[in-house]
């Protein structure tokens, strides 16, 4: 048994900017999946945005959040966003923190899709959250207590809330921790998709662990697909940033015909669910669809990722044409928090992507998500901090191990189908069809008293879990906005605006045995 006045699940940038405000003053213990550097966080390449430059304002960064949200973003978090960024990244910059400078010494800031000005603040080229990730793991690491490859099963309640969770790591060891607050930091669902920008181990666990005990789970049919992955023998294989658009990239096919043009008036920079629906009817139609560079001079200094991507997978930039496929980037819904990270759980928060704190709306702004990482993963941090120290008791926790009986649907089958039946397209034939398939198989699975699972099968229960639900928001949902398109309902509608299709488990699992 292992207790921590606070214990984070997740191990990316949201998880450690709420560490960074915690550790000096309380115990933190940190659970991850894989290793600590494998997250999200540090795949993200296109960069931070911050209304930090001269001709910039604060204001402005939130109309455009809003304005790419589709009428349903939670306007006070985005003002919150936008205004606390500006000071979190002048701090940032202020310890030490390097962003990429022009050649005049001043902070070089790019343009992305459906922002109205350059605000863009890259690190490394296009390794903005390697980079930060890298600035916060080294005033973090030394000054907490870190698991790696540790797959948390179950979460642990009272009558008080949330006071810890119960783990098994690769060797198949079962662990308890006991803490006076969790924050749940495990990211999104991209590893539900056969084609993502995502680490393949993002598979929802974060978002099943809070369902399971009773957390609202909200906005789950908003899924933002990014519009140029990179594509090598038919499947998805990386990110190519949106800011290789942002420096003069556009879509092509294979004849050279420019995709975007006269659809949208921001064209290739247009916002993400638009540029993808325009991708997936070419592709569709038969078209092959590339990226051209021949424009942004020298692509391999200012893109060293893609680059080094591109070599990986034998990939010619001297031809200027970068293969794509638009793939499953970033979860907009998740745990229902407030401005603090709090959720409907007393002493649990949920930080990053597996947090739905209504900042993205229907559709993410570009580059906004490494900033709400950093705002509310402080937020949460400073929040735990002001309040009066909880003391949980030590206390045994009863487990059941076992194994699904039941032939489970193979992982790569769950991704299929999802990236058919709940991406880019959608319609009530495909949800449903998926909805009653997931339904079916997860009946006979019992997850009650603590049950543990090997780690395998567990991944999978959560895949079909959060498959499941997403179908059915997706379902219910019958209009188009943002990210969420209905072929059989494809315009917006004005009864749906600012509407939320909320999730609740209707026997969660909250009570400690003893």
């Amino acid at each position: 048994m292992y207790r921590t006045d606070v214990l984070i699940i997740g191990s990316g940038l949201a998880a450690f900017a709420a560490a960074n405000a915690l550790c000096r003053y309380q115990t933190v213990t940190m659970v991850t999946k894989e290793k600590v550097t494998l997250n999200n966080s540090v795949l993200a390449q296109g960069g931070i945005a911050a209304a930090i430059s001269r001709d910039d304002r604060w204001m402005d960064h939130v109309y455009d959040t809003l304005l790419a949200g589709n009428s349903h973003c939670e306007p006070e978090m985005a003002r919150i966003l936008a205004k606390e960024g500006v000071e979190l990244i002048k701090e940032l910059i202020s310890n030490g923190m390097m962003f990429d400078k022009s050649q005049n010494g001043e902070l070089d800031f790019g343009k992305e899709g459906a922002h109205r000005t350059s605000r863009i603040l890259h690190a490394g080229g296009d390794a903005t959250g390697k980079a930060l990730f890298s600035f916060l793991q080294k005033r973090v690491l030394p000054n907490i207590r870190l698991f790696e490859h540790e797959t948390v099963q179950q979460l642990i309640c009272n009558d008080e809330g949330c006071i810890g969770a119960l783990s098994q790591n690769s060797q198949g060891k079962i662990r308890t921790f006991l803490a006076s607050h969790v924050i749940i930091a495990t990211g999104g669902t991209g590893g539900l998709y056969a084609c993502t920008s995502n680490q393949r181990f993002s598979t929802g666990d974060g978002l099943a662990l809070a369902y399971r005990i009773g957390a609202k789970l909200v906005d789950l049919e908003f899924v933002q697909f990014h519009p140029t992955l990179l594509r090598h023998e038919q499947k998805a294989v990386g990110l190519v940033s949106e800011a290789v658009r942002g420096e003069g990239g556009v879509l092509v096919n294979e004849h050279g015909d420019l995709i975007m043009k006269h659809i949208h008036p921001f064209e290739d920079l247009s916002p993400r669910d638009v540029v993808s629906r325009a991708v997936f009817k070419r592709m569709k139609q038969g078209e092959d669809i590339f990226l051209d560079i021949s424009a942004i001079k020298d692509f391999n200094e200012r893109f060293p990722t893609v680059t080094a991507l591109c070599k990986k997978h034998g990939i010619d930039l001297q031809s200027n044409r970068i293969p794509i496929t638009p793939g499953s980037h970033f979860l907009m819904g998740g745990i229902l928090v407030n401005e603090y990270g709090e959720t409907n759980i007393p002493h649990m928060y949920a930080v990053g992507e597996v947090a739905c704190t209504g900042v993205h709306g229907a559709n993410r702004l570009a580059s906004n998500s490494l900033l709400e990482c950093l705002v509310f993963g402080q937020r949460a941090g400073k929040h735990i901090l002001a309040k009066e120290k909880r003391v949980v008791k030590n206390r045994v926790i009863p487990y059941q191990y076992q194994q699904v009986r039941k032939t489970l649907l193979s992982r790569s089958l769950i991704q299929e189908k999802m990236m058919k039946q709940v991406g880019i397209v959608r319609d009530a034939k495909g949800l449903s069809q998926l909805v009653q398939e997931f339904t079916e198989t997860l009946q006979p699975i019992s997850i009650e008293h603590h049950h543990i699972y090997p780690n395998e099968q567990w991944t999978t229960i959560n895949m079909l879990t959060l498959g499941r639900l997403m179908a059915l928001s997706a379902l219910e949902r019958e209009e188009s906005r943002g990210a969420h398109f209905r072929s059989d309902f494809p315009e917006s509608d004005a009864n749906w605006e600012r509407k939320r299709i909320m999730h609740i488990s209707s026997q969660p699992i909250n009570e400690v045995m003893t």
